[in-house]
């Protein structure tokens, strides 16, 4: 399965957060904010923890290019809760779970052994991926790719 990329139509997508409610991609976009949704394999694992801690650092200047963080997993939903709390994350944390994977499937990282890839992707308000990136499953790709894709997109309007 291959990740979908630039220029691809984001799916639409409607799951639960980690607190219970329905999160939908339509609603945020509606809002005419860049979308940042960033796929990771696990909740409770060590570079997981790193990956989302690091954005929850740099949640406001994220915010500040106009865009919106939305982690999603495969896990269920009291297990995320947990963890972001456990973790003092306060972004969006959904829950691809039942059926598994099917959002991380539209994708197109949802990896055989169960989990996502780690994989980040930028939506614009229209709907178009302009981002798509799959990192090594064991690598934390960090932030600044972000900033860069951000800073040009906001250039070029």
């Amino acid at each position: 399965m291959t990740a979908l990329e630039s220029g691809s139509r984001a799916p639409d997508f409607e799951l639960k957060t980690a607190q219970g409610d329905i999160f939908r991609l339509a609603d945020l976009l509606k809002q005419g904010k860049y979308v940042i949704l960033v796929f990771y394999p696990a909740a409770w694992s060590a570079t997981c923890g790193d990956q989302m801690t690091l954005l929850q650092e740099f949640l406001d200047d994220l915010q500040r290019l106009n865009a919106e963080l939305v982690g999603i997993s495969v896990d269920n939903t009291w297990a995320v809760q947990a963890w972001a709390e456990a973790k003092g994350i306060t972004f969006s944390l959904l829950c691809d779970f039942h059926p598994k994977g099917t959002v991380a499937e539209q994708y197109g990282v949802m990896r055989d052994d169960g989990v996502t890839e780690r994989a980040l992707f930028i939506v614009d308000a229209e709907g178009v991926i302009q981002y798509s990136y799959v990192s090594p499953i064991a690598e934390n790709p960090g932030v600044d790719r972000l900033f860069d894709v951000l800073e040009r997109l906001q250039e070029g309007q």
